[in-house]
């Protein structure tokens, strides 16, 4: 998701970059002589059509990219984070029936995972900037993020809502996993709990 979160970021620096550019170019031109140009050349051809084929374009990326990003009811995998002052608690679906593990989240690599989202106490805000957007964890409220790493690793994540004194300390680790061993990396992350 952070990744197509990039891609949508650079199109739109590179179509308000264009806009920038033709209203430069204009009022450059402002400044010279007179031109025998029709009118309509500028309002039309350049003002009206250039402007709304770049815009048009960055619309239909930002809606490409929010649909694939989106959750949907696919059988993805569904981790629950439930957050409080100043710890996570993530419950796994396990081979044997759920796993509640502390400041640990894990999941299989190259598999969509939704995380549902909750919170005790104030509102907290789960991230992992290197798979995705933020998402506020609301007390009496569930939010869903979808996320998907690409690789096996290691990834921290963090609150990244100020939530009281112990805010700076609750963090959590993101453990990625092959997929092929993700039911024995719960078992063996519970064992040890």
């Amino acid at each position: 998701m952070a990744r197509e979160i990039a891609w949508l970021w650079w199109a739109m620096l590179g179509g308000a970059t264009a806009l920038t550019a033709l209203v430069l170019v204009l009022l450059a031109m402002a400044f010279g002589p007179p031109r025998a140009v029709r009118p309509r050349r500028w309002t039309h051809g350049l003002g009206l059509w250039l402007s709304m084929a770049v815009l048009g374009t960055t619309l239909a990326g930002g809606l490409w990219v929010g649909e694939r990003i989106l959750p949907r009811d696919d059988g993805a995998i569904e981790v629950r984070a439930h957050a409080r002052q100043w710890h996570w608690e993530f419950t796994h679906p396990g081979p044997e029936g759920p796993v509640t593990i502390r400041d640990e989240l894990t999941i299989p690599a190259g598999m969509p995972v939704d995380i549902l989202i909750t919170a005790e106490d104030v509102i907290h805000s789960f991230w992992v900037p290197q798979l995705g957007g933020k998402t506020d964890a609301i007390p009496g409220r569930t939010n869903r993020l979808r996320l998907t790493a690409d690789a096996p690793g290691r990834l921290r994540g963090i609150c990244a809502e100020f939530c009281g004194l112990g805010h700076a300390g609750m963090r959590f680790d993101v453990r990625v996993v092959p997929a092929a061993d993700w039911p024995a990396a719960l078992i063996a992350e519970e064992a040890s709990e």
